[in-house]
C-alpha cells in the first residue's frame, strides 16, 4: 500500500509504473525485463497482458453493458475465441458476485457493484499485478470494507496488489506501507 496526502505523488507513482504517464529519469524493470524504453502500442500491450488497473471512478464504457465492458481487454488481447471469453468473463463475475448483472449497463449499478466489476475487468486477463489507485474513495464505508476484503482474498490467492490511498482505516489490509511526501518515500513500514 501506498500512502501519502493529496498531492503526495501516489497516482504520478502508479500512473508511471503502469505506463499511463512517461518519465523522464531512470530505468523501469518489470520481473528483471527492462522495459523502459517501450513505444506506445508496445505499451499497451505490455499492460494489457501484464498489469490490471482498478481506478477511484470505475472508468466502465457508459454505452457498454458489464458483459462487453469486462470482455474489451481480452478482445484486445486478441488470443480466445468468443466462447473462450464468454467462459472467463462469466467467472470473473462469479469470483465477485455479480454474475447476474451480466447484461446490466454500469449506470444500472451501485457504486460498489460498479467497482466489482472494475476489479473483474482488471483480472479477466490473469494480469501479475494489480495497481488500484483509491479503490474505495467513491464508495461508503461498508462498501469500502467489501471491496477491501475482495482485494484482500485475491492478494492471499497469490495476487500482487499495489493500491494508493491516503485513507488510514485501510491500513490493516495491507502487507506492507510505503509512504510517500512531496514525492519521495519517506517511510516504510
Amino acid at each position: 500500500m501506498i500512502m501519502g496526502k493529496s498531492g503526495s505523488g501516489k497516482t504520478t507513482l502508479l500512473n508511471s509504473l503502469g505506463f499511463l504517464d512517461k518519465f523522464d529519469d531512470g530505468k523501469y524493470l518489470f520481473n528483471g525485463e527492462d522495459v523502459t524504453n517501450l513505444n506506445e502500442n508496445q505499451k499497451s500491450e505490455f499492460r494489457n497482458k501484464n498489469i490490471g488497473f482498478i481506478f477511484q471512478q470505475f472508468n466502465l464504457i457508459e454505452t457498454l453493458d458489464v458483459y462487453h465492458n469486462i470482455e474489451l481487454p481480452l478482445i484486445y488481447e486478441g488470443l480466445l475465441n468468443k466462447v473462450d471469453r464468454e467462459k472467463l468473463v462469466c467467472e470473473k463475475l462469479e469470483s465477485v458476485g455479480l454474475l447476474e448483472k451480466l447484461k446490466s449497463m454500469p449506470l444500472q449499478l451501485s457504486g460498489g457493484q460498479q467497482q466489482r466489476i472494475a476489479i473483474a475487468r482488471a483480472l479477466v486477463n490473469s494480469p501479475s499485478l494489480i495497481f488500484a489507485d483509491e479503490p474505495t474513495g467513491a464508495l461508503d464505508s461498508e462498501t469500502s470494507n467489501d471491496i477491501m476484503e475482495l482485494l484482500k482474498r485475491l492478494n492471499e490467492q497469490g495476487k500482487t496488489i499495489i493500491m494508493v490511498t491516503h485513507d488510514n482505516d485501510l491500513v490493516k489490509y495491507a502487507t506492507k506501507v510505503v509512504k510517500l511526501k512531496d514525492g519521495v518515500v519517506s517511510m516504510e513500514v
